[in-house]
C-alpha cells in the first residue's frame, strides 16, 4: 500500500513511498482510509521522534474493507471514522472496531475525519465539566481544532461561552460565528468568575484561568500549546473555603469511543458542528501542511484527502 512514511532527510520529515499491509488483529476492521486529518502533537512530537518509515496518523476516514474477525463492529462497505496511535496516514488502516464511528452515507470524508481528536477530545473535555446549561465556560486556545468543537458543543449544550485567543481582532467575528458570546485574549480579562474551563494552552493562562473559577468549578486541561511549566501561587490549593477542580484525561484511555465518533459524524454530516477546515489538499502535499501547522499559520483543522 501507498503510506506517508517519515524520512527525516526529505522535506518536512514525509516522504509518498510503499510500505506493507496492515494485518488486523481480531477485534480490528481493516479499513480502506479517504482522508485524514492534522494534528498538532502528532506533528509537533511525533513527527520528530519517530524512526524512518514509521507510518503516523491519529484520524482517518474512510470505507471498512474487511469487517473484524471477531464479528464487532460494521460490515464491509461501510463509511467509518477512526482513531488510533498511529497508521492514518496510508492507503489502509487496521482499526479498533470500539474506536470507529458508522459514518451517514455520502457524507463529505474530509469533513469527517476532523472528528476524532478534535471533535472527541471537545465533547469528553465538557463531560468532564458536568451539566453546562446556563453557565459561564471558558475555552482557551479556542481557535485550534480542539477548540473550535469546544466552543460549538459548549454552546449547543445551553452554556455562556467566552473563547480565548491570542488574536481577538483577527478571530473574534469567526469565534463568534461558532457561537462564543465573547472573545477575549487571556483569561486574566474575564470580568466574572467562570463555572468551567476547557484549557488547550497550559502554563500560565492554565494557572490564570483556575484563579477565576468560581466555586465547585472545574477546569479540564486538554493541551499544552505554550510549552510553559504550570506554576500556581502558594496557597491556591489551601483546603479552607477551596472547591475547585483542575483535571485532565487521555482520550485513548477510554475503552469505547465508538458513540461519540458516530454522534459527532452525524452532526457534522448534517451541517451541525462546523469543523471548521483551514486547509484541505492532497496527501502530496503533507510536509507544506505540516510546516503551516507548526508555524502556526492554520487556525482550525488541516485535511488531506488520499488521492
Amino acid at each position: 500500500m501507498r503510506a506517508l512514511l517519515v524520512d527525516h532527510s526529505a522535506p518536512g520529515g514525509l516522504r509518498l513511498g510503499e510500505a506493507p499491509d496492515p494485518q488486523p488483529r481480531p477485534n480490528q476492521a481493516l479499513i480502506r482510509v479517504t482522508a485524514t486529518s492534522l494534528n498538532h502533537g502528532e506533528v509537533r512530537w511525533g513527527l520528530a521522534n519517530a524512526p524512518d518509515g514509521t507510518v503516523l496518523g491519529w484520524d482517518a476516514a474512510g470505507i471498512v474493507e474487511r469487517p473484524a474477525a471477531d464479528g464487532s463492529g460494521p460490515a464491509a462497505g461501510t463509511p467509518v471514522v477512526t482513531i488510533g496511535v498511529d497508521g492514518a496516514w496510508a492507503e489502509l488502516r487496521a482499526a479498533d472496531t470500539n474506536w470507529l464511528g458508522v459514518v451517514p452515507e455520502h457524507a463529505d470524508h474530509g469533513a469527517i475525519s476532523t472528528v476524532p481528536v478534535a471533535g472527541a477530545s471537545a465533547l469528553r473535555a465538557l463531560h468532564r465539566l458536568g451539566p453546562i446549561l446556563g453557565k459561564r465556560v471558558l475555552v482557551t486556545g479556542a481557535t485550534g481544532g480542539v477548540g473550535r468543537y469546544a466552543v460549538q458543543l459548549a454552546r449547543r449544550s445551553g452554556a455562556h461561552v467566552i473563547a480565548s485567543t491570542a488574536d481577538p481582532d483577527a478571530h473574534g467575528d469567526s469565534l463568534r460565528g461558532l457561537g462564543a458570546h465573547e472573545v477575549i485574549s487571556e483569561p486574566r480579562e474575564l470580568d466574572q468568575p467562570v463555572h468551567g474551563v476547557v484549557d488547550m494552552v497550559g502554563g500560565r493562562q492554565l494557572v490564570d484561568a483556575y484563579g477565576r473559577l468560581a466555586q465547585h468549578g472545574t477546569l479540564v486541561s486538554v493541551g499544552h500549546a505554550s510549552g510553559e511549566p504550570e506554576t500556581f501561587p502558594p496557597g491556591t490549593f489551601d483546603s479552607v473555603g477551596h472547591d475547585r477542580a483542575v483535571t485532565s484525561f487521555g482520550l485513548l484511555a477510554y475503552a469505547d469511543l465508538t458513540e461519540d465518533l458516530g454522534w459527532l459524524a452525524a452532526r457534522v454530516a448534517a451541517g451541525e458542528l462546523d469543523p471548521q477546515i483551514s486547509w484541505r489538499d492532497s496527501w502530496e502535499t503533507a510536509p507544506k501542511a505540516i510546516e503551516a501547522l507548526l508555524e502556526r499559520r492554520l487556525h482550525g483543522k488541516a485535511v488531506l484527502d488520499l488521492t
